[in-house]
């Protein structure tokens, strides 16, 4: 299943651009899904159908859905939320309160990300196309996997070693012990939530089927937002194999009292083509009219795509490559826009950490590279190379100073 997530600054039109994508793919005869995880809820709007927490069939080869959180946190937490609440109101915490306990910060959003596994498993679909929310909201939702890996080992260890072995003799001990004691399927729920979500990572870092899509508009803060962007995407490992600059105003015409906006524009368009070169760079025009409803959709994705496959791949180039020549080995990471003095870089046993401001990616290492120190990190050409040499055995885990070049 191909795999596209689009995501922009708030109001640059990425739901548009989203919705025209699916029914571009429809159109060419990919089963295709079209699936909003922004809590504003604009996929509706942009269809001018009323969407659920189920898929929604559109026409021929297309269904939209606009994913509840709400609805998977029951159907996913309920006998976690179930047993967690009756330990805090047993404490004395009241009901509403308890139950708002029991709900850990991200976890609406990562429900959202397991029903494309669920999807990808069930065959149903050639394409899903991800509607997200605004930039600062999406990069929390693919990061969580990341995030929440240290977590996840952290509690599955706990199920597996110590509650699950002690919670039958505790149990026969005394009722007011067995209380405190989760029930096995609130144990299983909390395994297959952390299983899945390993899973989740390798799906949406799968540099052969999912790729992002970045929308912005040719404005100062839109760009600089869409920068940050690409740089923290391509940190967590996600390929971004398209930049879509919507609402250019048309050159060709006289706009009136928006000619001055217009300048504007292509003075921020210029600098756009040449900053995230070599990624393509699709200009979007700006309509005299709303896009809403299918057919308006269907005229955007031909201006967009013209005769091209949505799912074609725009541009192949992973973010993140080992490269070995000799006894050398590089791990590089392409971090376009990050500033050098923010990149910290440290190895702890075979996990590799790179941070860059309060963003941080673990990466774990080749059997081959485990133990070694890392030589010192050079920036160059828009590429993150942390050396490390085959012949140096030592175990080590301290930051490593920065050679600008």
């Amino acid at each position: 299943m191909r795999i596209l997530t689009f995501t922009g600054k708030g109001g640059v039109g990425k739901t548009s651009v989203s919705a025209a994508t699916a029914v571009r793919l429809s159109e060419m005869g990919h089963r295709t899904l079209v699936l909003s995880t922004d809590p504003a809820h604009s996929l509706s709007d942009s269809f001018n159908l009323q969407l659920g927490a189920e898929p929604t069939k559109i026409k021929e080869n297309l269904h939209a859905i606009e994913v509840n959180p709400y609805v998977d946190l029951k159907q996913n937490w309920h006998s976690v939320q179930k047993y967690y609440t009756r330990i805090f109101m047993a404490q004395g915490v009241s009901g509403v309160m308890a139950d708002e306990m029991t709900i850990l910060p991200g976890m609406e959003e990562l429900f959202s990300l397991l029903r494309i596994k669920r999807y990808k498993s069930a065959g149903l679909y050639d394409a899903l196309v991800l509607d997200t929310a605004p930039t600062g909201e999406t990069l929390r939702l693919l990061s969580l996997p990341d995030t929440l890996s240290w977590g996840m080992k952290a509690v599955k260890n706990v199920n597996k070693y110590i509650v699950r072995p002690l919670s039958k003799p505790l149990s026969k001990m005394s009722d007011k012990i067995a209380y405190y004691i989760p029930p096995e399927d609130a144990i299983e729920s909390v395994d297959q939530v952390f299983d899945e979500l390993e899973d989740i990572r390798e799906i949406l870092t799968d540099n052969v089927k999912s790729t992002v899509r970045l929308v912005m508009n040719a404005e100062k803060m839109s760009i600089k937002e869409t920068m940050r962007a690409l740089t923290y995407l391509n940190l967590y490992g996600f390929k971004v194999d398209m930049v879509l600059v919507n609402k250019l105003l048309d050159t060709q015409e006289n706009s009136g009292y928006l000619e001055k906006w217009k300048g504007i524009q292509q003075k921020y368009l210029g600098e756009i083509e040449e900053g995230f070169s070599p990624l393509p760079v699709k200009k979007l025009k700006m309509y005299d009219q709303e896009i809403v409803g299918v057919k308006s959709l269907e005229v955007f994705a031909r201006d967009m795509y013209g005769d091209t496959d949505p799912s074609d791949m725009m541009y192949d180039e992973p973010p993140i490559k080992f490269v070995r020549k000799g006894d050398l080995y590089e791990v590089q990471l392409k971090l376009m826009f990050a500033n050098p003095v923010d990149i910290d870089v440290w190895v702890t046993g075979d996990e590799l950490y790179v941070q860059i401001g309060n963003q941080r990616k673990i990466i774990t290492l080749p059997i081959s590279l485990t133990g070694l120190e890392p030589g010192d990190a050079v920036f160059k050409d828009k590429w993150l190379h942390i050396p490390f040499d085959l012949e140096k055995q030592g175990h080590h885990h301290r930051t490593r100073e920065f050679n600008k070049a």
